[in-house]
C-alpha cells in the first residue's frame, strides 16, 4: 500500500478548475516529483494534500487512512509536513525561533533538541546564523530555514515546493544533496513541486507531469528525463 494515494483530485477555486480528477501515490522512502509550468496546479496539488486547499472531488489517503477532510493541524500530526512556496518566514523573529514554530505539536523536548541538531547538522549554515534574525538571510539560507521548519514537525513525509525558486545555482545544489541525504540517511519520503523540471527529475524515484491541472505523463524520473515529450514541453531540448 502507497504511504500517500490520492484518487480522482479535483480541486475548484470558484469555477476555476485548478486540478481535474489527478492520481498519483508515493510509496514510503521514494522521493516523487511534480513538474510542470506556472499555473499547472502543482502548488495546488500539495496544498490539497496538507488540507489547505478543500478538494471538491477525490480522495486522499495517508498510511491507508482517508485524511480527505481531516484539517491541516490533523493531518500535520498523522505525519504529513509542508515547506510552501516563498518560504513564509517570521523575519523578525531569530532562525531558532522559526525552526520551533515548527515543532509546535511535539512535546517531548528530547526529541526537539534532536532535530535541532540533526537540522544543524544538515544545514551549517543554519547553525551559524541561528540566533540572527531570520529576514535578515538570503534567500538560498531562508529557504534551508523553511525546509528545516517543516522537518521539525518530524514528518514522515515531507512536501517541498518550489525549493529552487530564486535561489543561486550552488545554493541549489546544496539543498539538492540535502534532499538526497534526508531522503537516504532517514528513508524519508520526499515528494518535490518544481519548475526546475531537470533538477527534480534528476532528484526522484518517480514522477509526474502536470498540464493545466491534469497529469500527461508519469514514470521514473530517468525514463521522463529522456522522454521526447518532456524534453520538449518542459527541458528545452
Amino acid at each position: 500500500m502507497p504511504m500517500l494515494e490520492v484518487r480522482g483530485l479535483t480541486v475548484r477555486y470558484g469555477p476555476l478548475e485548478a486540478v481535474r480528477n489527478i492520481d498519483f501515490s508515493v510509496d514510503a522512502g521514494q522521493i516523487v516529483t511534480l513538474i510542470g509550468s506556472n499555473g499547472a496546479g502543482k502548488s495546488t496539488t500539495l496544498k490539497a494534500v496538507i488540507g489547505l486547499a478543500g478538494a471538491a472531488s477525490g480522495r486522499i489517503h495517508f498510511d491507508g487512512v482517508d485524511v480527505t477532510g481531516r484539517s491541516p493541524a490533523a493531518r500535520v500530526a498523522s505525519g504529513l509536513s509542508l515547506s510552501p512556496e516563498g518560504r513564509r518566514l517570521f523575519g523578525r523573529m531569530s532562525v531558532q525561533e522559526n525552526l520551533l514554530v515548527g515543532a509546535h505539536g511535539i512535546r517531548n523536548a528530547g526529541v526537539i533538541r534532536r532535530s535541532l541538531d540533526e537540522i544543524y547538522t544538515l544545514f551549517p549554515r543554519v547553525l551559524e546564523r541561528r540566533g540572527q534574525l531570520a529576514g535578515s538571510l538570503s534567500g538560498g539560507e531562508q529557504q534551508m530555514v523553511a525546509i528545516g521548519r517543516a522537518l521539525m514537525a518530524s514528518p514522515r513525509l515531507l512536501m517541498l515546493d518550489e525549493p529552487s525558486l530564486g535561489i543561486a545555482p550552488k545554493i541549489v545544489a546544496e539543498i539538492a544533496g540535502a534532499i538526497q541525504r534526508i531522503n537516504a540517511e532517514r528513508g524519508m519520503a520526499i515528494m518535490v513541486v518544481e519548475q526546475n523540471a531537470r533538477l527534480a527529475l534528476r532528484l526522484a524515484h518517480q514522477a509526474y507531469a502536470l498540464d493545466h491541472g491534469e497529469i500527461v505523463r508519469s514514470g521514473r524520473g530517468a525514463e521522463l528525463l529522456d522522454d521526447p515529450f518532456v524534453q520538449k514541453a518542459y527541458l528545452g531540448v
